[in-house]
């Protein structure tokens, strides 16, 4: 059993305040109001959590202490070393990455004229888009628009958005949904074929398409797919651990390292799609994550050496709800769905002490402040801290078995452990979600560095200071397709010159002349455990 007598004996409070929870409705949070729980308990405001770079195009911002290692490193490339006549690959667009982003990139590359490798880290599909599981976002019913999803998207961001990412976002949104259907994805609908859509955090409108709660491995199982059946070659664990530029500044192609043989690869491209995802496995203030294993934001270390602004790199998300027990799950998504069906979120007492459908970063911060102010969260037998997600609410507001039907690899994950979250409420603490900022990209994808396309979440400026739900799985699909259209059209008028690696030079004596020493070799490429026994959710 997971849960100790203590967890059990809070439990039956929980249960004892659900018929008053019923006729009650907690009150948004009014915008003061949020400003302030942010800057208080937030862990981007956290002091002593962040610093400033001290060299590179983003001089000055700060950004998390651990990225800002690996931002500032040494490549782990001899430059002068290494022989850049002899080349294995040569392709007109390389795709860096193996997620949704990357996928679609390839897919429309390709439709667009182009010869495309796909390289990833480890395997094709290994990504933050399989374990998305709520849903994607699209403004495609009748009392619903792409303004109106605007708004929502803005708000969300606190109206620090992009403008113009935003609205090339929701623009494309419907017509993605479309795509996604036509290549064989297959979304959840009623009974006479209208696709069902429920609210998601900050939404003001129905507007997430879903696929039960395994929504992203749905999307990248038809991506993959595609991609397998048009030949598109892919290249599996294989990283790429620098890129190469040519002597007329260009993007031109990039160096690959073999996982299994540790030997190097060198590939000319005329235009490079970025789409290597977040960095979560980074562990900011030791906050355990939600990202796969190869989460190590590879490609902001790739794109800021060869001098590639970087955007809202200030900024994490922490999802409100990673599961807090049991340990062996520990910061494993607890899809916002569920909050969106009706569960609740309350403390130790069974006090319902937040809207449960605010914005993310709001509902972290909330959890945070009742487990660390007001001392009302739960306490495991390993010490974790965390509140209840009343799961067995969804039922009583919906109707027996609406769980196991919408939910159902929720309800798996948990009955591995002898929790029926059916029946018991299930245990959460906000975890290392998503990186909110990323590289400054304009709304074809392309960057302020010839030749450089980004797509998905290593990219910046989309979701400004927050993202709502449902708008990353839409993003790496928006993004992944105007990047790979763009960077097919580019492929098609580039001329190469001269293959250098002359930025590594360059950026070596930026870090002498900054006295800087950098004992780490980034990008990080895989997580490092062998210094803890297990991350540590922080609790400040």
């Amino acid at each position: 059993m997971s849960y100790t007598s203590e967890m059990w004996k809070s439990i039956r409070k929980v249960e004892a305040t659900r018929q008053r929870r019923l006729q009650e409705t907690h009150p948004r949070m009014p915008p003061r109001g949020q400003e302030e729980i942010l800057k208080r308990f937030h862990p981007d405001y956290v002091e002593g959590g962040m610093r400033e770079l001290l060299v590179g195009p983003n001089r000055g911002d700060r950004t998390p202490n651990e990225l800002a290692d690996l931002l500032e490193g040494r490549s782990h490339i001899d430059a002068a070393a290494f022989d850049l006549e002899r080349v294995d690959y040569e392709c007109d667009i390389l795709v860096i990455g193996g997620g949704g982003a990357g996928a679609s990139a390839a897919l429309l590359a390709q439709e667009n004229g182009a010869q495309v490798i796909l390289t990833t880290k480890l395997r094709f599909g290994d990504a933050n888009t399989m374990m998305a599981q709520g849903g994607i976002q699209a403004a495609d019913k009748p009392n619903d628009s792409p303004v109106i999803h605007y708004l929502d998207v803005m708000g969300g961001g606190h109206f620090t958005n992009v403008p113009e990412l935003v609205e090339a976002l929701v623009m494309d949104a419907p017509s993605v949904i479309q795509w996604l259907e036509d290549l064989g994805c297959i979304f959840d609908k009623e009974p006479e074929g209208t696709m069902k859509t429920i609210h998601g955090g900050g939404t003001s409108r129905k507007r997430m398409h879903f696929a039960r709660d395994y929504s992203g491995a749905e999307i990248m199982r038809t991506l993959r797919d595609e991609v397998r059946n048009r030949q598109i070659s892919v290249l599996e664990f294989a990283p790429v651990v620098e890129l190469v530029m040519d002597d007329k500044g260009q993007v031109a192609g990039a160096i690959l390292l073999n996982l299994e043989t540790g030997d190097y690869s060198l590939v000319k491209a005329k235009t490079v799609i970025m789409a290597t995802g977040g960095g979560g496995r980074l562990h900011y203030q030791g906050f355990p994550t939600t990202n796969h294993y190869g989460a190590t934001a590879d490609g902001l270390v790739l794109a800021y050496r060869v001098g590639a602004k970087l955007a809202f790199m200030d900024t994490m998300q922490y999802h409100p709800t990673g599961a807090a027990c049991p340990e062996q799950i520990l910061g494993q998504l607890v899809t916002e769905k569920v909050r969106g069906l009706g569960a609740q979120l309350v403390n130790v007492e069974g006090e319902q002490f937040v809207y449960p459908l605010e914005t993310r970063d709001v509902e972290a911060s909330a959890i945070i402040r009742e487990c660390v102010e007001r001392k009302k969260g739960v306490v495991t037998s390993t010490e974790q801290q965390g509140v209840w997600l009343d799961s067995p609410m969804i039922d009583i507001l919906k109707g027996p078995g609406t769980i196991q039907t919408n939910l159902p690899a929720m309800v798996r994950q948990f009955g591995r452990f002898d929790i029926d979250m059916t029946k018991e409420p299930i245990l959460i603490y906000p975890t290392l979600h998503y990186q909110n900022g990323g590289i400054a990209i304009k709304p074809d994808g392309s960057t302020d560095i010839p030749n450089l396309y980004v797509a998905g979440e290593v990219a910046g400026g989309v979701h400004g200071r927050n993202r709502l739900m449902g708008n990353s799985l839409l993003e790496i699909t928006v993004y992944g397709r105007r990047a790979g259209k763009a960077a097919a059209q580019r492929a098609k008028e580039v001329e190469l010159g001269e293959l250098t690696l002359e930025h590594l030079q360059d950026w070596e004596q930026q870090l002498q002349e900054a006295d800087l020493e950098p004992q780490i070799a980034s990008p990080l490429l895989l997580p490092d455990y062998t210094r803890h026994t297990r991350p540590v959710s922080k609790v400040m």
